[in-house]
Order: structure tokens, then sequence, then C-alpha cells
């Protein structure tokens, strides 16, 4: 079976949901980071988040349109956050969600890539658990 090139629209899938995969790790590690101090879960997430890539960087820029998102206004969950634990779980989801996105898409044309995104979603139930049950 020879893999097909990504069309636009699918490289702009992709963009927002690396973006999104690495910003929802980000505010994970963060927290460990500077409100625990937790050096171990801090060091994973950010190693996490730098396997969180790819080398056609300039062809997702080119794809890009934020601008015209559809969905770009928040919708009332994402603005309504009780609590830290509240945080965590919302951006684990982001993460989760994302990543497996990226898992599907890059079946079409890196199962390197595909693999990698599918390491990171395992990754990141893994660390859920971890974290969110120490929170409670």
């Amino acid at each position: 079976m020879t893999k097909k090139k990504l069309s636009p629209e699918l490289y702009r899938v992709i963009d927002a949901n690396l973006n999104r995969l690495k910003e929802g790790i980000r505010v994970i590690e963060d927290i460990m980071r500077y409100r625990d101090n937790n050096k171990t879960l801090s060091k994973q997430l950010k190693n996490l988040r730098h396997r969180a890539r790819v080398n056609e960087t300039i062809e997702l820029l080119k794809y890009r349109d934020s601008i015209n998102d559809v969905l770009r206004t928040s919708s009332k969950s994402e603005l309504n956050r009780s609590d830290t634990l509240s945080i965590l779980t919302a951006n684990f989801k982001r993460g989760q969600e994302s990543s497996r996105v990226l898992e599907e898409l890059y079946k079409l044309e890196n199962i390197e890539y595909s693999e990698n995104f599918k390491y990171i979603r395992y990754e990141l139930y893994n660390l859920e658990k971890e974290i969110i049950l120490s929170e409670t």
C-alpha cells in the first residue's frame, strides 16, 4: 500500500492538534514544575512534549488558518475551571485527544509518526492516573 500525501486541510488539522497537544502537556508540566517542584514528573512531561514534533513544520505553517477557525471562540466549558484538578484533567484530555487525532492521520502518510503519537497518548494515560490520583 502506497502512502498518500496529506491534503492541505489535513495539514491544518495536524497543525492544530500538534499545537493543542504541546500546549496541554505544557500546562501540566508547569503545574508539576512550579507548584509542586516535582522534578521527576516535570522532566517526564517535558520529554513527552519534546517528542511531540514532526519535521514538516513549514508545511504545517503554510496551511495554518487560525483567523478563519470556525470554533475559535471559547466554549463555556473552556472558561469554567473550578480548581487546579479541573485544569489538570482538561489538559490531560486535550493532550490525549490530540495525540489520537495525530496518530490516526499519520497512518495515511508516516507510520513512524503515528506510532510516536500513540506512545505519547499512552504515556499521558499513565501520567494522568498518577497525577490525578495524587490530587484527590
